[in-house]
């Protein structure tokens, strides 16, 4: 019998989550919370083998509460369980400790199986999810600005205008040490010394998505 508990703030969802699992021969359904804050009180006396967990939660997120989950219980198997498919909030989920990413229009089968499969072991994915982790690798041998994350092309493009840090922190809605994070993320990956640089490799690229423009 694997044990599960689901940390979703919709209602409705956590119900159907529940119901699906109780449903199911092998499975049990020990533990539902709405917030991270009630999932740090309830999931440690409940003990689950795996845990459904949502990203966007009240409060503080899924994945911080992976994380603070994680230390407290290093044997508990997580699998995110969402909406979001960008890569950058799959890396810090992963980072976090969740063994698992599956999106929530997975199926009834799916999301049974990424259970029992994350139970022996295994890292279980939605296929989608699985090829943006591939591509995210193979991307910066393709050129480097492939690799570069959505936010990080914003600020390239905002570079390409011409404007200056402060600016683009105004732009953007984020702070000036923020922005020059950044910078540095993006220089390392595009193997560059500074501005110059980095503009001239964007504006001389033929991989710049409409998508990441301001």
């Amino acid at each position: 019998m694997i044990s599960v508990a689901i940390i979703e703030d919709n209602q409705t969802v956590r119900q159907t989550l529940r119901e699906l699992i109780e449903a199911a021969p092998g499975y049990k359904c020990v533990c539902t919370c709405g917030t991270a804050k009630e999932a740090m009180g309830e999931i440690p006396k409940a003990r689950p083998d795996v845990v459904l967990m949502d990203i966007h939660l009240p409060g503080e997120s899924g994945i911080t509460c992976t994380a603070r989950l994680k230390e407290r219980l290093p044997g508990l198997h997580v699998i995110m369980l969402t909406v979001y498919k960008d890569i950058e909030v799959i890396f810090q989920a992963l980072k976090a400790g969740a063994s698992g990413y599956l999106l929530k229009r997975a199926t009834t089968e799916e999301i049974l199986r990424a259970i029992s499969e994350v139970r022996a072991g295994g890292a279980p994915m939605t296929g989608e999810i699985a090829r943006l982790i591939v591509q995210s690798f193979q991307a910066p041998l393709a050129g480097g600005i492939q690799g570069l994350s959505r936010r990080e092309m914003e600020i390239l493009q905002s570079l390409s205008d011409g404007i200056s840090n402060k600016e683009i922190a105004g732009r953007l809605g984020i702070s000036h040490e923020t922005v020059r994070t950044h910078l540095g993320h993006i220089y390392e990956k595009l193997h560059v010394q500074g501005r110059t640089e980095a503009v001239k490799r964007f504006l001389t690229s033929e991989t710049k998505p409409e998508s990441h423009s301001v």
